[in-house]
This record gives C-alpha cells, structure tokens and sequence, in this order.
C-alpha cells in the first residue's frame, strides 16, 4: 500500500522546504487546521536525530504562533497521531469556543451545528496567515 502523504502534499500545500512541508487540511468545520509533514518516510518523531525533532517542533510552533498572531484563537491544539497514516505529521488546529466541536477535540461528536459565518470569517483571515508562515518557515533552517 502506497503512503498518501508520500504519494501527494496531504492537503492545500502552504510551503514546503527540503525536510518537512505544511499544509491546510480540508477538515469540515475547521478552516485553520493545519499540518506539518515531515517529507521522508517515517513513522515515529523518536526515528528523527535530535536536530531534526527540534528543526521540526520550531516547525509546529512556527505554525501554531502564526495562528494566534492573526486569528486569535481560543485554544491552539497540537497532536501526533498517525494512527490511520503512520507517516510522521502534526497537527496543528486553531480552535474557537463557537466551534462545533469544542471544547471537545475535533474527532469527537459535534456539540453544535458549525457556525457557517465565523468559519468564514477565519477563512477571510487565512492568506495572510500563510504568507506570515511562509515568511518565517523560508528562515528556518536545520542546524
């Protein structure tokens, strides 16, 4: 069985440098759910050398401070599942108190219907989000 996030980007590709990529997930009733991909095929963060788990936290937190800079989320989440794609990615999930989900996580059941027009405004919010990220991820480096 082929990877899917060795056989394609995962989602809308935001950047990709030479050891790991981000994208925007297409995750309904979540417009700033973001991942960072590391690009070879692994499947645990402990089969990174201790330089690439730091280059790919500064990734995740890269990700997670862009998001609270332009949208002001209630909560960021971060997780490492790969449960169903075992190829090393993190999420990273801008969360809101009007969301559907919350203040459960996003895989558990909808407390409420999606709130359609904040969604939206998130949504607004996002190209500058992402230019921000690629900005500050075209500086990182791995030492």
């Amino acid at each position: 069985m082929v990877c899917p996030l060795c056989a394609e980007d995962g989602g809308a590709l935001i950047w990709r440098g030479e050891h790991l990529r981000v994208i925007r997930a297409q995750e309904a009733g979540f417009p700033a759910f973001y991942r960072v991909v590391w690009n070879a095929h692994v499947a645990e963060f402990s089969d990174l050398s201790a330089t690439e788990r730091a280059y790919c936290m500064e990734a995740v937190a890269l990700v997670e401070q862009a998001l609270r800079e332009h949208l002001a989320p209630t909560k960021v989440n971060l997780a490492a599942l790969g449960n169903m794609v075992p190829h090393l990615h993190w999420h990273v999930i801008a969360r809101f108190d009007w969301d559907s989900h919350f203040p459960s996580p996003v895989w558990a059941a909808a407390q409420r219907p999606s709130p359609v027009a904040q969604e939206d405004a998130v949504r607004r919010l996002l190209p500058q989000v992402e230019v921000s990220l690629v900005h500050q991820l075209a500086l990182l480096a791995l030492p």
